[in-house]
This record gives structure tokens, C-alpha cells and sequence, in this order.
């Protein structure tokens, strides 16, 4: 099943060429620039209801995902980033898909970009986390005017398009490493006497 469905990610996603990080130009930017920021909302253990939604807390593990609920509120999302701002301070995940976002970190919503340009922002926020810890909070007002490098454009603009290819072609060498892993498996079981 997994072949399957890596064989048809494959197939979602060109590779093409890009700059090496060294020959492209890199600026710093205010995350309030690039991106939308929400407080979470707390779902509190009593409240929780199991259920199939990703609840997004301040975990550094499982892409930051506490619980899966069966609960609504008004922070329900996908396409965005989650920055933990209690607990696990500073790191960063980006969700594709629907979830909920406690009030332990902070929901981002690009202002451009798509998916895997997500990722890549994800990335680089995430890289900032040694300077936050549980007594100094990564809270709205820090986050807004934390500072994170981003390649840019010729015009000085946060290169978007380069952002997505980079991170398309990082995802696209996994799959196929993933499928190369798959191969050897399969040869050296069909190998095996029987």
C-alpha cells in the first residue's frame, strides 16, 4: 500500500533544478510580514472528546500533535504553521491538513506560498527555538518580531517559488530513497529460501 501511494506522490511532484542556498541572496524578516498570527485556543482534558481531528499543543514530538479530538472551536485550520510558545518552546510544524490549535502555541497563516513553502518557513522558525525557553516565552508580541533569514528574489522579495521547489525536491528525494529501501527489501526477501 505504501508503494502505491508513494508511486502517486511521485507523480504530484516535478523536480527541477534550483540554486544551491549558497549562490542565493538571503534577507532577514519580521514573521508578522510573512505571516498571520492567531492564538490557539485550549481544549481542556475534560472537554476533550476522542475523535479523528489533530489537536496541535506544544509537543516537540509528532509534528506537535497532542491529541486527536472529536471537538470543534473556531481555531480549525489546515495549510498552516504551528509555533509551541509553552512547553517545548520555539518549535515549528507545519500542518497540511485540518486541526486544532491550543493556546500553548501560535497558528500562522502564510500570506503567500502553499504547501511545501510551509515546510520551509516551518524550518526556518524553527531554527530560532535556542534563544526561547519555559521562562522566556516565544509568546504573540516576541513571535511578530522575531527575525528569521529567507532567500529572496532579485527585487529583494521573499522568494516564494524557490522556498517551494526546494522543499518539493527534498520530499521527492525522500519518496525515492523510501522506494529505493522498498526495492532492496523485496530483493533480499525474494532472495531468502523458502
Amino acid at each position: 500500500e505504501y508503494e502505491d501511494y508513494a508511486r502517486k506522490a511521485l507523480g504530484k511532484v516535478e523536480y527541477k533544478e534550483v540554486p544551491l542556498f549558497a549562490d542565493k541572496t538571503w534577507a532577514d524578516f519580521f514573521i508578522e510580514d510573512i505571516c498571520a498570527i492567531c492564538s490557539g485556543m485550549d481544549i481542556y482534558d475534560a472537554e476533550r472528546i476522542s475523535g479523528n481531528t489533530p489537536y496541535i499543543s506544544s509537543t516537540a514530538r509528532n509534528n506537535g500533535i497532542g491529541y486527536f479530538v472529536n471537538n470543534r472551536n473556531t481555531t480549525l485550520a489546515s495549510g498552516c504553521i504551528s509555533v509551541n510558545r509553552n512547553g517545548s518552546v520555539g518549535y515549528s510544524f507545519y500542518h497540511p491538513y485540518n486541526g486544532l490549535f491550543s493556546n500553548d502555541c501560535r497558528k500562522l497563516t502564510l500570506s503567500e506560498g502553499t504547501h511545501f513553502a510551509g515546510f520551509f518557513l516551518a524550518n526556518q522558525i524553527s531554527a530560532q527555538r535556542g534563544k526561547y525557553n519555559y521562562g522566556y516565552k516565544m509568546g504573540t508580541a516576541r513571535l511578530k518580531r522575531q527575525k528569521i533569514m529567507l532567500p529572496v528574489d532579485e527585487n529583494g522579495v521573499a522568494d516564494f517559488n524557490y522556498m517551494e521547489q526546494y522543499a518539493k525536491n527534498i520530499y521527492r528525494k525522500k519518496i525515492e530513497e523510501y522506494l529505493d529501501y522498498l526495492g532492496v527489501v523485496k530483493a533480499s526477501l525474494q532472495a531468502q529460501p523458502q
